[in-house]
């Protein structure tokens, strides 16, 4: 059961039937949808998805855990994160979205730093990756500027969307995780969750 992760100013939380409407909206966005490979049809597919999603363990290996970012100030849906436990339960992959009008503010880097930290000190993951379009520069400053290291630039590796794309992976470990929060001065798991604070 995921307990929501709280942070200065996000909220991560599980997507609820409300938040549909607007994630098929920003989903939808030509300019968001160009590096996704999910892209939901309809706002029923996403209750569905929902609702199964409700049921399930974040860290259940081989699927992908869908959370909602969310204001902390009004509540309001913001874009989402998806949490991926591979066949090798202690390695994890991440994605973020975050719908337009909410870009530049440096929501994603707060909400991955977030997610980064509960994989690592909550769940004890040794490995986070991060799959990107070579494209997509914006995602690849974001894995920089959570310190993750490129590993791979695989070249017309995925068949994607009807042509050969590149990827390119970043990564990292958990104890490069710890130590990087300790020379930025900072405790390398505050997540606060709601109702308790989580010291892992």
């Amino acid at each position: 059961m995921f307990q929501d992760i709280v942070t200065d100013r996000l909220i991560l939380r599980d997507l609820r039937a409300a938040d549909a409407e607007f994630m098929l909206i920003y989903r939808s966005d030509p300019e968001v949808s160009r590096y996704q490979s999910w892209e939901p049809a309809s706002v029923d597919q996403l209750r569905s998805y929902f609702e199964e999603l409700a049921g399930m363990d974040p860290d259940t290996p081989g699927a992908w855990y869908q959370l909602g970012i969310a204001l902390r100030s009004s509540g309001e849906l913001i874009g989402d994160c998806g949490i991926h436990i591979l066949d090798d339960p202690r390695l994890a992959e991440i994605g973020i979205t975050v719908a337009p009008r909410f870009q530049s503010r440096g929501y994603a880097t707060e909400a991955l730093r977030a997610i980064v930290g509960y994989l690592f000190a909550k769940l004890r993951k040794h490995r986070v990756s991060a799959s990107i379009d070579p494209r997509n520069t914006d995602s690849i400053r974001l894995m920089q500027r959570l310190g993750f290291r490129q590993e791979a630039h695989m070249i017309g590796s995925l068949w994607f969307k009807g042509q050969w794309a590149d990827d390119v992976v970043f990564a990292m470990l958990a104890r490069e995780w710890t130590g990087d929060q300790q020379s930025r001065g900072n405790d390398p798991t505050p997540l606060a969750v709601r109702g308790r604070v989580d010291t892992s």
